[in-house]
């Protein structure tokens, strides 16, 4: 996994250690990759998922994660996303983000919000390792051919708090890791659950961790595909496909699920539709609906943070031009309405595919968070005839 050249510097033996040690247990952790909804049946939306139901359907998008699961208390991890082939900072990406509810730490939002691009792939990680993250960031951009005299990098980089089960004030999560995930990115099946930035996380009350959903449109409505990645660790009342799980499960909000539903959830949506930044950060903002379909309730502790981009060729934007105007062909408003509904669609299973996913977990102090009851959830489907 990491026999992938990164970049001219070369990794210590304590650093490679390090990083073969995480590689070993996210491969225990991920050696068999669950059943997802769509196996037992249960359908999100109008819309059908890409080949992997997968970000990584979005063509060029790559996922990578460092996992770090070691003795009673460390439980946390990073997850990169590469939005394209090219050097991402040489080749900005239209973006927009949208704040759901700002208790968080999201690094580089404002100058996105001003310029309206993004020149970093995107790291998620823990809440105490975002300053690690962008330390990684700016290290990758500035060794990559071309950036030599690159001066100013705008990393990006999100979290939610593991501090239940992870020691957090550890801060465990060290440069080397988030190189990894970087170096380790790759197309194809993206592993969920209890892996890199969602190794440590909780949803609903129960485990949760990285989920992962696409949606392809019809050719007559553009034939274009949106991606999502989530980091899910927040509360409120969960429902599935409109059904009231939590309330069938006796988890609804007199019993805790309002108490306890302080968290985070970070939503990546990658498009390879032109849209401009402003109409991304309209698409983000369709991302809490999706959340919302969830029975996330964006709670006064949560950090909801969407991020969205496009990263169709004709939309990326040149670090240097001689040219001092600048043209591309976007999509109309009128015609956003399905890549609002695919995103709506892709977030809400993107983050029911996360707990589907994650497994029962004990972290530190013997903290334990258990994974969502699966077969019972089924019964409850079978209920109310959402599956056969």
């Amino acid at each position: 996994m990491f026999d992938k050249a990164y970049s001219p510097r070369d990794l210590n033996h304590e650093s490679m250690r390090i990083l073969m040690t995480s590689t070993l247990l996210l491969l225990i952790f991920v050696s068999s990759y669950a059943q997802r909804p769509r196996d037992y049946g249960i359908e999100i939306g109008i819309f059908k998922p890409g080949k992997e139901n997968a970000i990584t359907d979005v063509p060029g998008v790559k996922v990578g994660h460092t996992t770090l699961v070691e003795g009673e208390n460390i439980r946390t991890g990073v997850t990169a996303i590469i939005p394209h082939d090219k050097d991402v900072f040489q080749w900005k990406c239209p973006a927009g983000i949208y704040l759901g509810n700002g208790f968080g730490k999201l690094a580089g939002y404002s100058q996105v919000e001003e310029l309206g691009n993004i020149e970093t792939p995107i790291v998620l990680t823990n809440t105490l390792s975002v300053a690690t993250g962008m330390n990684a960031l700016i290290s990758y951009t500035l060794d990559k051919p071309g950036n030599e005299d690159v001066r100013s990098v705008n990393a990006v980089v999100g979290e939610t708090n593991d501090g239940g089960l992870n020691d957090i004030r550890g801060r465990h999560v060290k440069e080397e890791h988030v190189l990894a995930a970087l170096q380790n990115a790759e197309g194809g099946v993206v592993a969920e659950g209890n892996v890199g930035a969602g190794t440590g996380t909780r949803c609903f009350g129960f485990k949760g961790g990285i989920g992962t959903s696409s949606r392809k449109l019809p050719k007559d409505l553009g034939g274009y595909t949106v991606g999502v990645l989530v980091q899910t660790n927040f509360g409120g009342i969960l429902e599935i496909n409109g059904v009231q799980i939590a309330k069938e499960l006796g988890n609804y909000p007199f019993k805790n699920a309002i108490e306890s539903a302080d968290g985070s959830c970070m939503m990546v949506v990658i498009t390879d539709a032109p849209v401009s930044d402003r109409n991304l950060k309209r698409m983000a903002k369709r991302a809490m609906l999706g959340l919302a379909k969830t029975g996330g309730v964006a709670s006064n502790g949560s950090g909801d943070y969407v991020i969205a981009l496009s990263n169709a060729e004709q939309t990326l934007i040149p670090y240097q031009s001689e040219n001092t105007t600048a043209s591309s062909t976007f999509l109309r408003n009128d015609d956003m309405t399905p890549l609002f509904v695919a995103t709506i669609e892709a977030t809400e299973e993107a983050i029911i595919n996360s707990l589907f996913a994650a497994k029962t977990m004990v972290g530190r102090d013997g903290n334990t968070v258990e994974e969502l009851p699966v077969g019972k959830v089924l019964e409850i489907m079978k209920k109310y005839g959402r599956v056969d």
